[in-house]
């Protein structure tokens, strides 16, 4: 669905990102780890557009996008959610998801609401069902009339995917999602995203500093650290990288066990 081909951002003197290569399938849940400052936000903007890279090219089921805006990447099927939820602090949570709905079903029906005053339109069927669907789905009925102003940042993040998934993405960039969730809420928020998945065919790149959430979850899993990919591989491979370890644990690694972010496995140290 998406692949990043040999990217690289260079900010001045600074590598964010060195020559990644990586590949979100369709019907998957593709995992992406590292510490902080990894470059994981980095390569987030750059596959949904708000960053060009240096250097390296970003296909979206095949075709080049590289220089596309946002904008054309989410009319092919591209959300995303950020690390801090973008909302309108005078908007109900309610209002949000019906207002992401309306951009990829009823456009028109944003411009005649803003001329003619919110609501004065009855509501369409299909339109409430999709909206209590994804309310329900991540536990935000209750409070589905509230306006989103001084929402709990754990709240505001599940709003954030369920206004991403009411566009019925194709593709589904996840930005620190579970960010401020209680366990039971991350778990609810697990099963909401597999069954996305399963359900509905879309691919999921995943980003979290909840590594257990992501190895539970994902089918393929890539690591970053200083930029560069130290890793990849199914969840039992990560768990088991000594690499990953060091980089997560600061555990010291033999020679014979560095990789990508030193030298390769056999070659002369």
């Amino acid at each position: 669905m998406i692949e990043a081909r040999g990217v690289t951002v260079r900010f001045g003197g600074l590598v964010a990102l060195d020559d990644v290569d990586l590949k979100v399938p369709g019907h998957a849940v593709t995992g992406l780890l590292g510490p902080n400052g990894a470059g994981k936000s980095t390569l987030f903007a750059v596959l949904s557009g708000l960053l060009k890279p240096t250097a390296g090219n970003v296909l979206m089921e095949g075709r080049d996008v590289t220089r596309t805006t946002p904008q054309k990447r989410a009319s092919r099927g591209l959300a995303r959610t950020f690390q801090h939820p973008e909302l309108f602090s005078s908007l109900t949570v309610r209002e949000h998801v019906v207002l992401a709905y309306r951009m990829r079903h009823a456009k028109g029906r944003i411009w005649s609401d803003l001329v003619t005053g919110r609501g004065f339109f009855p509501q369409p069927a299909e339109e409430r069902i999709r909206v209590d669907e994804l309310l329900a789905a991540l536990g935000l009925a209750g409070i589905q009339d509230r306006p989103v102003a001084g929402l709990p940042l754990g709240t505001a993040r599940l709003l954030e995917v369920a206004r991403a998934l009411a566009v019925d993405p194709t593709l589904l960039l996840l930005d620190e999602p579970s960010s401020g969730l209680d366990a039971r809420e991350t778990e609810e928020l697990a099963a909401t995203l597999q069954s996305v998945v399963t359900e509905h065919g879309v691919a999921l790149l995943l980003v979290e500093h909840d590594v257990e959430l992501v190895l539970g979850l994902s089918d393929f899993v890539h690591v970053l650290d200083f930029g560069v990919e130290i890793a990849e591989g199914t969840p039992e491979q990560i768990r088991a990288d000594p690499v990953v370890r060091a980089a997560y644990l600061g555990e010291e690694i033999e020679p014979t066990d560095a990789r990508r972010s030193g030298t390769e496995q056999g070659e002369p140290q």
